[in-house]
This record gives C-alpha cells, sequence and structure tokens, in this order.
C-alpha cells in the first residue's frame, strides 16, 4: 500500500519470520526500515501506529520510486543510474514494524539493499507489473492524496493493530 520500509533494531527482539496466513515478510536482525512513499508523511504515521518516529533522511543508489499504474503508492524498482530518496526509521517497535507490515501491499518483497551511506537494511520493493515510466511524485501525493488517504489509514488501523496482537 505504501512504499519501502526499513528497520532498525536496538535491544528488542527480532521480528519473527513465522507466519500464519498472509505470510508476514519480517525478517531477523533487520537493521533499518527504509520509506520512500507514503510512509514519509507524518500523517499516514499517525494514522497507523499513533505517533511519528525518529527518520533520517536517506536514499537507496540503483533504486527509484516508480509510479503504478492505478495507485497512489510507489513501488520500489531496480533503476541503475537513478536513486531514491526518503526516510530511514530508526526507532520502530516490534509492534508498530508488525503494523506496517499488515499496511503494505502483499506484492512487495521484503528485500535487503545498500543505501548510500553505505547502510543496508530492508525494503519493500515492488515485483514486476504497473510501473510506469515516470517516477512517483510525493508532492502531488501531499496536495491530491494525502488527506483522504491517511483518513482511510486511520480507518484500517484497527484491523492492523488488532493483528499486531494488541
Amino acid at each position: 500500500m505504501t512504499g519501502m520500509l526499513m528497520h532498525q533494531i536496538s535491544a528488542q527482539p527480532s521480528p519473527s519470520t513465522a507466519s500464519a496466513g498472509r505470510g508476514v515478510r519480517l525478517a531477523p536482525d533487520a537493521a533499518a526500515l527504509f520509506a520512500y512513499g507514503t510512509l514519509q508523511f507524518n500523517d499516514v504515521l499517525e494514522a497507523l501506529i499513533g505517533r511519528v518516529p525518529q527518520k533520517v533522511s536517506a536514499s537507496a543508489p540503483g533504486w527509484r520510486a516508480a509510479a503504478l499504474g492505478g495507485r497512489v503508492y510507489p513501488g520500489l524498482v531496480a533503476a541503475p543510474g537513478s536513486v531514491a530518496p526518503g526516510v530511514l526509521f530508526t526507532d520502530l517497535s516490534r509492534r508498530e514494524w508488525t503494523i506496517l507490515d499488515a499496511f503494505e501491499d502483499d506484492r512487495y518483497d521484503l528485500r535487503e539493499v545498500t543505501l548510500t551511506s553505505g547502510e543496508r537494511g530492508l525494503a519493500y520493493v515492488w515485483p514486476d507489473g504497473e510501473v510506469l515510466e515516470g517516477d512517483w511524485d510525493a508532492e502531488q501525493f501531499r496536495a491530491r492524496h494525502l488527506g483522504e488517504y491517511a483518513a482511510r489509514c486511520a480507518r484500517i488501523a484497527p484491523g492492523l493493530i488488532a493483528g499486531a496482537g494488541h
């Protein structure tokens, strides 16, 4: 549903690779969670997890946040010579990570990528299909879709939270 994420675990237990149902994509020893799409927006984060986590600007060379046909959110796709801008979350709890993973479109693959800083972390990568030539435009999303999108996130959050074991 959104975009690319990476997760940093400090003294917290690693997210589980086991799952029931759709298949949780959380991996052990995740280093960071990189967001390149709608999760960059505070309104979306507040609607989903009730707060804005600590974040720093980050980028992923060799990738682009591609516009997707029929969707207001992007997909991270390999693109030599491109750099996908985003943010790196540094203090997500395991519960928050589980909620955000449930929120992400099932078609994303969770993969490790290298950031411009040299750090490696997990990212939601779009596999195939509906990828448009152009990049996703965060400012256009903000102007045209953010309010409605954040309201929709707020409506679905209780189900995501319940699924996270709260």
